[in-house]
């Protein structure tokens, strides 16, 4: 069955204007998935609406049949690094142990199994010798990792990851996705937004092409495809086309 994630009838729009409309998808237990499109297509916004961080006009997400609220301590969050403030005074150790809080709650200190837990997400991604660093003195995609890193403590069944290659060297994003393919291989489902069509089909298992609407989703040997590849470009190809023509 395809519905251990299903999003149905949802529309969600900033300042009246729509970003996503009616968007009907089921994502299958234990897969690596791509969310890809053009820049504006709203994948960024579909995550944060399934996650109740961005509120919408419509439409339920449903997990394990359960809603976010009722489901929020299994899923991990990896956010755009770019909407992180990283001049925040933590250390890297401390960003990482946060993850727990979701388990533990707020107003308990962390126990010293919390804290191994935190030390190991470092060790794995190869973190831990920057542990007592302020996040603000770290690489792009050293921040990566740490947040990464976050996520992993949550101990998730369900992770989402808003673009976590951006920015980074190919050492890095070849790191990450090694951690991902653990998180499947564990039966753990990982939701990814993403924008190298060429890695798609190296990387995921699945795939969902959005632009405002859904285009397609399924398995990567089904959809993805230069049809559909095409079918959910060809507005932006448009959009750029009539750019030039009035510049000229």
């Amino acid at each position: 069955m395809n519905d251990y994630i299903k999003v149905e009838d949802l529309t969600v729009a900033y300042d009246l204007k729509p970003v996503l409309w009616d968007i009907d998808l089921s994502y299958p237990k234990g897969n690596l998935i791509a969310i890809v499109g053009p820049n504006g297509a709203g994948k960024s916004t579909l995550i944060k609406a399934m996650l109740n961080i961005h509120k919408s006009i419509s439409g339920t997400t449903l997990f394990e049949g359960k809603t976010y609220k009722d489901f929020y301590k299994n899923i991990g969050y990896v956010p755009q690094r770019g909407s992180v403030d990283w001049d925040f005074p933590t250390t890297v150790f401390d960003v990482v142990l946060m993850g727990r809080y979701g388990s533990i709650g707020w107003f308990k200190r962390p126990s010293k199994d919390d804290k191994r837990k935190a030390l190991d997400a470092l060790v794995k991604v190869g973190m831990d010798k920057y542990m007592h660093r302020q996040i603000s003195e770290l690489s792009g995609g050293q921040q990566q990792r740490v947040f990464l890193a976050r996520a992993l403590v949550q101990e998730a069944s369900i992770y989402f990851m808003d673009e976590p290659f951006q920015g980074v060297d190919i050492k890095t994003e070849k790191a990450i996705i090694e951690i991902l393919r653990e998180l499947k291989n564990k039966g753990c489902t990982v939701l990814v937004v993403h924008h190298d069509l060429e890695t798609v089909p190296e990387y995921f298992d699945w795939v969902t092409f959005l632009n405002m609407k859904v285009i397609a989703n399924g398995k990567v040997s089904d959809v993805f495809n230069s049809n559909t590849i095409e079918e959910t470009y060809k507005s932006n190809k448009i959009a750029l086309l009539k750019e030039d023509d009035n510049g000229k």
